[in-house]
């Protein structure tokens, strides 16, 4: 897309956060009561709605799945379940800012969320597995979309002196939906009424979609059209979701490792077609020479992918600790507990050194908590050593929560054009689901290499996860340099 020459000076003084912001009216306080406020109360909501929806989702399902699986069978499907969901996911993400662009903030919204309701019927509806895996794949295609839209939207439906603080409530809802899915989920589970729970996706869906039609931005007009799909990066993209996916559920040894290496050439090869290509799936000054907006992406990947941990360490907290299912689970959402309370937070940072701070700090906690919690592992641990466990996952989850809203607002105001800066906004979305993919796949490899150890599999699995996240040490710093000017 190219940008008059106007736009493009004022976008290299723009860089990452150096936009200067329109100066905002002497009554407004730009805190959290205004964002509560009865004027942008409802638009919030929404924003913050269709995240914890997609979010809580995800933990919802794995809950329900022993009760689904009793019911109408199909065990061998049961990876697929996630895998199905999180790939339509994806490619939904990718779709965030064209559909926004034609459609308007109302009508996109409207759009994602009927998709997901569909989904959540034919899930309800489901006489067999492969039905059931037909209806994750929509309600996916929904939920990318919404997730998504919940960065994108907030540069349109908010004034900016509220990007910050919205961004951290947008992003506090993955931390909501950890907390809230695997009760919610294992409810229902427990009363034998799986199907309902489905039911009750589509009703918060359909509240939501109403409520969007009506307090959403239409169309704006500012934008300049979005183009055409970039169907060869897609396709590129798709295809390494799903080999790292499918990774995961192959029997260990070369079949693990050849679908690991296709997806990292994958990868490779999608990263070569968008430097070339006119229509791209993250915005074009993403590959520009010298842009720090690629730095930040890798930023946010190597943040999110210590969340990857929560997959796993229920499973440890019952083979290591002894804990019931329910107690392991809220141990495992720890590190969104972390992640959620510091970014509310670290909203309240005003000044470009603080942001700047923030972000350079954030990946040196990540990772300092991941390895006390790696060392910290033994078998027949005590409740003492549980605890000691949950301390050190709520500070690694604060280092995710330093850094994340200041990210997302540094994407928002990469570009004085608002079609760009919302498409830089929603690739934050896209770069999430990616590095939970590509993460999630990889972690399953390194506690298969613990073989009947469990306390090897824990330490394997943190510590590879820990050594991902060193990399936003580097990432990090790199984008801070811009954010502190």
């Amino acid at each position: 897309m190219t940008e008059p020459a106007a736009v493009t000076t004022d976008t290299t003084l723009a860089e990452l956060g150096d936009h200067p912001a329109e100066p905002a009216p002497v009554e407004a306080s730009g805190g959290w009561r205004e964002l509560f406020s009865r004027r942008h109360a409802a638009a919030a909501s929404i924003l913050a709605g269709g995240v914890a929806l997609y979010a809580m989702n995800l933990y919802f399902t794995a809950a329900l799945m022993p009760s689904i699986v009793a019911d109408i069978g199909g065990a061998r499907y049961y990876a697929w379940v996630a895998t199905g969901f999180l790939m339509a996911a994806v490619i939904a993400s990718m779709l965030v800012s064209r559909l926004l662009d034609r459609l308007g903030a109302a009508r996109a919204y409207v759009l994602g969320f009927l998709v997901f309701g569909a989904g959540a019927v034919l899930n309800a509806l489901s006489p067999s597995m492969p039905a059931l895996v037909l209806g994750r794949v929509v309600q996916g295609l929904g939920g990318g979309l919404v997730a998504g839209l919940g960065y994108a939207v907030i540069r349109s439906a908010l004034p900016e002196r509220l990007w910050t603080r919205a961004a951290g409530l947008v992003s506090a809802m993955w931390g909501v939906g950890t907390l809230v899915g695997p009760s919610l989920g294992g409810l229902f589970a427990q009363l034998g009424a799986w199907r309902g729970a489905y039911v009750l996706l589509l009703v918060a869906a359909l509240v939501l979609a109403a409520l969007a039609r009506r307090v959403l931005p239409g169309r704006s007009g500012e934008g300049r059209g979005s183009g055409p799909v970039p169907l060869p990066s897609l396709l590129l993209l798709t295809l390494a979701a799903a080999a790292f996916s499918i990774s995961s559920t192959v029997p260990g040894g070369w079949a693990t490792a050849v679908c690991i290496l296709a997806g990292v050439a994958l990868l490779v090869g999608f990263v070569a077609v968008e430097r070339r290509a006119s229509a791209t799936v993250l915005p074009q000054q993403t590959y520009r020479a010298g842009h720090p907006l690629k730095w930040l992406y890798l930023t946010v990947a190597v943040l999110c992918a210590g969340v990857v941990a929560e997959n796993f360490i229920p499973l440890f907290g019952q083979e290591l600790g002894g804990l019931g299912p329910l107690v392991a689970g809220f141990l495992g959402a720890a590190v969104s507990a972390g992640w959620t309370t510091a970014q509310l937070f670290s909203v309240g940072i005003e000044s470009a050194r603080g942001r700047a701070r923030a972000v350079r700090t954030a990946p040196l906690v990540l990772v300092g908590g991941l390895l006390v919690y790696g060392l910290l592992q033994t078998g027949d641990a005590s409740g003492a050593r549980v605890a000691l466990w949950a301390l050190a996952l709520f500070v690694a989850g604060t280092g995710i929560g330093l850094a994340f809203p200041h990210l997302s607002v540094a994407a928002m105001r990469s570009s004085s054009d608002p079609a760009e800066g919302g498409k830089a906004a929603a690739a934050i979305n896209t770069t999430q689901l990616i590095a939970f993919s590509v993460t999630s796949a990889l972690a399953g490899t390194l506690v298969n290499l613990g073989t009947d150890s469990p306390v090897d599999s824990a330490r394997y699995m943190t510590f590879g996860i820990a050594g991902i996240t060193v990399l936003g040490v580097a990432t990090a710093a790199l984008t801070a340099r811009r954010l502190g000017r």
